[in-house]
């Protein structure tokens, strides 16, 4: 089954219950990030699109409702001055730092466990986990230090994998189980300053990453009670709804949207 960047089908119908909100999304140049960057604009968001690549960025900038108010930044999330960078150019360009955040930025390496090399190792853990790690932090910090009377929402892209684990997935399960983790535990930790933290485990989504591993696709398929892949609008519509209040008391969720995988 083949995957698309540019395939994605959002409903045009806005709640906009996200109206006035400033949003930071990472990885938002293609798949589920750029599908969540369609869906919180089209719910009235502000969005800072980032990714590694620029350009992937400013493309989905082009399928943005809202013109001019929308911005797209180069960030590697590995990187701290890169997230800095970024959190300060936020705040001067929107005039407040985003009060709502969404970690996509992800890589998907895999390898038997015999076989896996420190290198692939470490990437996994360094983009899935030490990234998030680091965008949260600093958004946290941003967001309070501003004095800004402002709740804030952030959601966190994991795996089903995370919570499962899978053959040869050793290192990018273990970064996933480890956003698990790391979501609760900042879910405690920021409740009491009013930033909601969950997060989502999506199954196998139609996306260019997912799209490089065509053989665990097929053998992943025939284990979804649905019969199909998801698509990166229907973990979207998930993570629009943990950001808005309509979710108030949702705090530390791990939301698992797989089509019934795993059950």
């Amino acid at each position: 089954m083949a995957a698309s960047a540019d395939t994605t089908t959002i409903t045009t119908t806005p709640s906009c219950t996200l109206t006035g909100r400033i949003a930071l999304v990472t990885g938002g140049g293609s798949g589920i990030g750029r599908a969540c960057c369609q869906v919180l604009a089209r719910e009235g968001a502000r969005l800072m699109v980032t990714d590694i690549n620029l350009q992937a960025a400013k493309h989905t900038l082009t399928l943005l409702p809202g013109g001019q108010q929308h911005v797209a930044l180069a960030m590697d999330v590995r990187d701290r001055r890169s997230v800095d960078d970024v959190m300060k150019s936020a705040h001067d360009q929107c005039g407040a730092p985003p009060s709502l955040l969404v970690n996509c930025a992800g890589v998907f390496i895999t390898s038997p466990i015999l076989k896996i090399d420190d290198d692939s190792w470490q990437k996994n853990i360094d983009v899935n986990l030490m990234g998030l790690f680091l965008v949260t932090q600093a958004f946290a910090r941003s967001l309070l230090e501003s004095g800004i009377d402002s709740k804030g929402a952030i959601v966190n892209i994991a795996s089903i994998m995370g919570k499962t684990g899978l053959t040869e997935f050793s290192g990018y399960s273990a970064s996933k189980g480890g956003v698990i983790s790391l979501t609760k535990t900042c879910a405690a930790e920021l409740a009491s300053k009013a930033i909601r933290v969950n997060c989502v485990l999506p199954g196998v989504i139609d996306t260019p990453m997912s799209a490089n591993a065509s053989e665990m696709r097929e053998n992943f398929k025939r284990l979804i009670p649905l019969d199909r892949f998801g698509r990166p609008e229907e973990v979207a519509e998930v993570v629009a709804f943990l950001l808005s209040e309509r979710s108030s008391y949702m705090v530390g969720a791990c939301v698992e949207v797989t089509g019934g995988y795993a059950m």
